[in-house]
C-alpha cells in the first residue's frame, strides 16, 4: 500500500504560480510511473503530467511549457510547479502512483486526497 499527502493548493489571479507537492511518507515508490491527474465536477479525470522511473515526463497539450512535474526520492516527493495559470486549469488536483513503469491511466491506483487550485480571472 502507497500512501500519498497532496498539498500547496490554493485560490490564486490568472497568471500566478503554485507548487503542489506530494509526499509519500512510507516511502516513494521505486520503478513505477507517477503522476498528477485532475478533475472538475462533472467531467473526467485528465492526466496533467507523469514521471516514470527514469525521469522521462509527459504533458497535457494546455499545461505545455507551463506546469514542470519532478519528483526527489530523498525527501519522498513528487512536484508540480503550475505557472501562468489560467482560470481553466481550476480543478482538484490529485497524484498518483502507478503499479509499473507503464504510465498508462489504468495503472494508477494509489490516490491521494487531492488539493483544491482555484484561478480567478
Amino acid at each position: 500500500q502507497v500512501q500519498l499527502v497532496e498539498s500547496g493548493g490554493g485560490s490564486v489571479q490568472a497568471g500566478g504560480s503554485l507548487r503542489l507537492a506530494c509526499l509519500a511518507p512510507g516511502g516513494m515508490p521505486a520503478g513505477v510511473c507517477m503522476g498528477w491527474f485532475r478533475q472538475t465536477p462533472g467531467k473526467e479525470r485528465q492526466k496533467v503530467a507523469t514521471i516514470d522511473q527514469n525521469g522521462r515526463t509527459t504533458y497535457v497539450d494546455p499545461v505545455k511549457g507551463r506546469f514542470t512535474i519532478s519528483k526527489d526520492r530523498a525527501k519522498n516527493t513528487l512536484s508540480l510547479q503550475m505557472n501562468s495559470l489560467k482560470p481553466e486549469d481550476t480543478a482538484l488536483y490529485s497524484c498518483a502512483a502507478a503499479v509499473s513503469q507503464s504510465c498508462g491511466i489504468a495503472g494508477f491506483v494509489y490516490w491521494g486526497q487531492g488539493t483544491q487550485v482555484t484561478v480567478s480571472s
